[in-house]
């Protein structure tokens, strides 16, 4: 029983937040920031603001998996510079 708990623990549980502000200046990076806006929204991600979105995970291993593909779906130019 107390295995359970702490596996329920609410310390435990983690917000991802995703800030960021893309180019929009182009037909072609307004696309890709509405690609990456979407990818964020079919990965369980809420819109907070316009450029911040959360996500409530219920454990470090899930947070780390939905920032894995967060980073994924940024757009090339930006992930370059993500990883300097």
């Amino acid at each position: 029983m107390k295995n359970r708990l702490n596996r329920l623990n609410q310390y435990r549980c983690m917000w991802v937040l995703v800030f960021f502000d893309l180019p929009t200046e182009t037909l072609t990076e307004r696309k890709v920031a509405a690609r990456f806006r979407k990818n964020l929204l079919n990965d369980g991600f809420n819109m907070f603001q316009f450029s911040i979105y959360m996500r409530h995970c219920p454990s470090r291993e899930n947070a780390v998996v939905h920032i894995k593909r967060t980073k994924n779906a940024l757009p090339k130019k930006e992930r370059s510079v993500l990883c300097k």
